[in-house]
């Protein structure tokens, strides 16, 4: 009978307790598999919420500070993108498509964009998707919005329904833009990124909105005066479309900008931090996110350490039940003993028996922890902004499991040198 073949029949006739043991050894590596997975598939899913664009263009600043701002819907401008320099970067023959944004509104805590539909055609996520409108249609005039489904959701709005937007960002406000409210025009699909939960609206409706907010201010045009709304919309609509078209007369807060040639991507970027016609900052989006993980880097390895901690406890576990049942073992070990099996042969047993154990944790914590992203993936995507792609192990997660199977490998060898010092008379000699 070979080793490996009584290690195992040994390991049947203990199977409840074994089965406890493999059990918490599989725990143990699911949160440290679950908290390595996380942190790089939380890396890949935030790359993937720009996917597709090139650069990202704000007012001058630092990188992760205008990512923040531009993308993951994190802090405000200090100060906005002119029209002009809007213009100039548009007529770059490298500039394959560029996307405006302006923000600064916000409705019932939600952020509102204002865009146009370069937003809908060339924004991609997750790797290569673009949006999609799950119910209605794009925007198509000033007093329309497309809301983002945890908006939809959250709020329980419905294609037709009317909402005020209110100046400055907070759940609340003080000014609401009560002349010039919103009608909902459809909602997009699901995304798992910030956009589900902006509030898009067409740039000239931004303009036209605070241009009637600011003619009610010094006209104080009385709203429940259809005449005087309708003269103040009027003058505003003028105002919305001085010269600019659909990118209206008002400021931007940023810019993404797509190229046909990503090779192109520095030098466009060089021009633009060094221009002197305006103060702009141009950032590569994987830069900049390169710079964020740094600060939150100290976070990620904290909690990697956490799960190794809970492994070496685990670890700690399958030792002192090793330890425990070394006692009633003693005379399996003194039989085996006397027909003929040498001390190292035994001491061998021990270790085969807890790698085994070990290895079956660590087997049935991958399981464990693929079958959870697998169901927790469509929530943690719609409810937190992760997509997750749920396939075969990383080799950095071939490493822990390695790294795992040897640590109880070498615990093995704590209870085999005790057995192994064992005399055959102790395990024969009966104990009062």
């Amino acid at each position: 009978m070979t080793l490996l073949h009584l290690a195992l029949r040994s390991l049947l006739n203990r199977r409840l307790t074994v089965g406890l043991t493999v059990l918490s050894a599989a725990c143990s590596v699911m949160l440290l598999l679950g908290v390595e997975r996380l942190r790089t598939e939380s890396r890949q899913s935030f790359m993937s919420t720009v996917a597709g664009t090139d650069l990202v263009v704000g007012a001058r600043s630092d990188g992760p500070q205008l990512l923040l701002q531009a993308v993951f819907n994190i802090g405000y401008p200090t100060r906005n993108i002119g029209l002009d320099a809007y213009e100039e970067i548009a007529a770059n023959p490298a500039v394959a498509w560029i996307i405006p944004l302006s923000v600064g509104d916000t409705h019932r805590g939600f952020r509102v964009v204002g865009t146009n539909e370069s937003y809908l055609t060339h924004y991609q996520f997750a790797r290569d998707r673009h949006l999609e409108l799950e119910s209605g249609d794009w925007f198509s005039g000033e007093d329309s919005a497309v809301l983002g489904a945890a908006v939809a959701r959250e709020l329980g709005y419905r294609v037709g329904q009317e909402m005020v937007v209110a100046h400055g960002a907070g759940e609340i406000s003080f000014a609401h833009h009560e002349e010039h409210p919103f009608r909902v025009s459809g909602v997009l699909a699901a995304t798992g990124t910030p956009v589900d939960r902006t509030v898009l609206v067409s740039l000239r409706g931004i303009d036209a909105m605070h241009a009637e907010f600011q003619g009610a201010r010094d006209q104080t045009v009385d709203i429940t005066d259809p005449l005087a709304v309708a003269m103040a919309r009027a003058e505003a609509h003028d105002h919305a479309h001085d010269d600019h078209g659909e990118i209206g007369s008002g400021s931007l807060s940023a810019l993404l900008v797509g190229l046909h040639q990503r090779g192109a991507a520095l030098g466009l970027q060089r021009s633009i931090n060094e221009s002197d016609a305006e103060p702009l900052t141009a950032v590569l989006p994987g830069v900049a996110l390169q710079e964020l993980w740094v600060v939150v880097g100290v976070i990620e390895r904290s909690l990697l350490l956490l799960g190794g901690f809970v492994v070496v406890v685990g670890l700690m576990g399958m030792l002192s039940n090793l330890l425990a049942t070394l006692d009633q073992r003693r005379r399996e070990m003194a039989i085996l003993r006397s027909v003929g099996a040498r001390p190292g042969q035994i001491m061998a047993l021990l270790v085969v028996e807890t790698s085994l154990v070990t290895a079956a944790g660590a087997v049935l914590g991958l399981g464990l922890v693929s079958a959870a992203m697998l169901f927790g993936a469509p929530i943690l995507e719609t409810r937190y902004g992760l997509y997750l792609e749920v396939g075969a192990p990383s080799a950095a997660e071939l490493r822990l499991l390695v790294g795992v199977v040897l640590a109880g490998t070498i615990i093995g060898l704590i209870p085999g040198w005790r057995v192994y010092r064992h005399a055959l008379i102790d395990g024969l000699t009966p104990r009062l």
